[in-house]
């Protein structure tokens, strides 16, 4: 266990006993800090994150500084880190401080300056987040709102709002998400046992409809009625 403890110098199985042991902590301390963390990065998660990689990186480039004084430094982190969320979730005005409320940018199809300023970002960067929503005119938003994690969430005027089954009190069939049975050249015998069917059969209607093996499949999912869908190597 030396290549735990600080040293003059490392041998490069040392060095690559140190990277082991980093990174699996690392996949354990994500972990115990939940998907949150790691899907949104909002300023708490932005800030820990950034500690954490910078006091684990240091230990695998320095062999002068140990792994203990990191680990136990990321430890102690993940703990405060861990409590600041519950408190979050307990407490709204600990939640306000460290999560603040959305600033609106645009109401009613303007844009609001002040909102833009209080959420330091140029009008260039406001439209680029509107076309990735698929929205080519500021007139036709209702709301848009900067997040705490630094998306744009965006609301149509009612008017511009597709028109869905829903609106018209149309029937529909409920969702069916389709079944993965091939994925790249392989079976997937525990999805075709779900829907009481078996390799036999699917090897003969690949060759029987679409004149070709499972090797060649690059994907195939069948849905509810029974449609199949093949994807082959192009």
């Amino acid at each position: 266990m030396n290549f735990f403890h600080s040293q003059e110098s490392l041998t490069t199985i040392e060095w690559i006993l140190r990277a082991i042991v980093a990174y699996f902590f690392l996949l354990i301390v994500a972990k115990a800090m939940g998907q949150r963390s790691i899907a949104q990065l909002r300023l708490i998660d932005f800030a820990i994150a950034l500690i954490i990689g910078n006091i684990l990186a240091h230990p695998l480039s320095d062999e002068q500084l140990g792994l203990k004084g990191s680990i136990t430094t990321t430890a102690v982190l993940v703990v405060l880190y861990i409590c600041s969320v519950y408190s979050m979730l307990k407490w709204p005005r600990i939640r306000k401080l460290i999560t603040p409320a959305p600033i609106t940018l645009v109401k009613d199809g303007e844009i609001l300056i002040k909102g833009l300023n209080k959420a330091r970002i140029s009008i260039d960067i406001l439209l680029e987040e509107l076309r990735e929503e698929k929205v080519e005119d500021v007139k036709k938003v209702a709301l848009a709102l900067w997040e705490a994690d630094g998306k744009v969430s965006v609301f149509l005027d009612p008017k511009y709002e597709s028109i869905t089954p829903s609106t018209y009190n149309l029937a529909t069939e409920p969702f069916d998400l389709p079944k993965t049975i091939v994925k790249e050249g392989k079976i997937n015998s525990q999805e075709l046992t779900q829907i009481n069917k078996k390799e036999d059969w699917l090897i003969t209607t690949l060759k029987n409809q679409h004149q070709t093996d499972v090797s060649n499949v690059l994907l195939a999912t069948i849905d509810r009625k029974n449609n199949l869908k093949v994807f082959l190597y192009k």
